[in-house]
C-alpha cells in the first residue's frame, strides 16, 4: 500500500485527486496540504511513501519542498504534479530530488503509472514532456563524456565544468556535441532526459544540495 501525501493549493484539484486516490487499489491517502508550509509539516509528521506536490504553491513551492526532502534525507519519494511542461520546471524538479514529473492534464491511467513508478523509485516523465523520440540503444559514452553530461545536468555552466575537469570550454562543447550525436538529442536538456530514461545516468547523480546551481 502506497501512503500518499497530496499537496495542491487549488481546492478542486486537491479534492478531485484525493477522491481518486481513495478509490484506487494499492493507494492510501495519508494526508492533504494546501501550501508548502503545511505540506512540510505533514511530511515530517506522516512520513508518507510518496508526496504528490504541485510546483506552484504559496509558502513554499513544490521544488523547494522536494529540495528540503533531499537535504533532510527523508525516504519519501516525490512526484511533481504541475500544469507546466517547460524545460526549466522539469530540470529544476529533477535536480531538487523529484523522481517523477506529470502534468495535471494527464489521463488517470498515466497518473496511476506515475504513482507506482515514482513510489518504487523508478524515474517517471510525463510522455507529453518527452522532447524527442527514443531511437533505441545509444552509443556508449566515454567516461569523460559521462562526467561532462552529469556536471552539465547539475546545472553547471561550461566554464565551471571545464575548471572541475581541467579542460577547456571548447573541449566541453566538443564533448557535448559528441554526446548529443550518440544519444540522439538536439540540446543539453534533451540529452539529460534521454540519458535518464536510458539509464546512462542516475537521478541521484544530478541532485544538488546547495540549491544554487545554474539554470537548465
Amino acid at each position: 500500500m502506497i501512503r500518499i501525501l497530496l499537496a495542491d493549493d487549488h481546492p478542486l484539484t486537491r479534492s478531485g485527486l484525493a477522491g481518486w486516490i481513495e478509490k484506487e487499489e494499492g493507494m492510501e491517502l495519508a494526508g492533504l496540504a494546501s501550501d508548502g508550509e503545511s505540506a512540510w509539516k505533514a511530511l515530517l509528521e506522516l512520513q508518507p511513501d510518496l508526496a504528490m506536490l504541485d510546483i506552484e504553491m504559496p509558502n513554499g513551492n513544490g521544488i523547494e519542498i522536494a529540495s528540503r526532502i533531499l537535504k533532510q534525507g527523508l525516504r519519501t519519494n516525490v512526484l511533481m504534479l504541475t500544469a507546466y511542461s517547460a524545460q526549466q520546471y522539469v530540470m529544476a524538479a529533477i535536480r531538487a530530488g523529484a523522481k517523477g514529473f506529470i502534468l495535471k492534464t494527464a489521463p488517470l491511467e498515466e497518473l496511476r503509472r506515475a504513482v507506482f513508478d515514482t513510489a518504487g523509485g523508478t524515474f517517471y516523465l510525463d510522455p507529453s514532456v518527452s522532447l524527442v523520440q527514443d531511437a533505441g540503444p545509444p552509443e556508449e559514452l566515454s567516461p569523460r563524456e559521462r562526467e561532462v553530461l552529469i556536471l552539465a545536468g547539475q546545472g553547471l555552466p561550461a566554464s565551471e565544468v571545464a575548471g572541475m575537469l581541467s579542460i577547456t570550454e571548447r573541449t566541453v562543447a566538443a564533448h557535448l556535441t559528441s554526446i548529443y550525436g550518440k544519444i540522439g538529442a538536439r540540446n543539453k536538456t534533451e540529452a539529460i532526459l534521454l540519458a535518464l530514461k536510458k539509464g546512462i545516468v542516475m537521478l541521484e547523480e544530478l541532485h544538488y544540495l546547495d540549491g544554487e546551481r545554474g539554470s537548465p
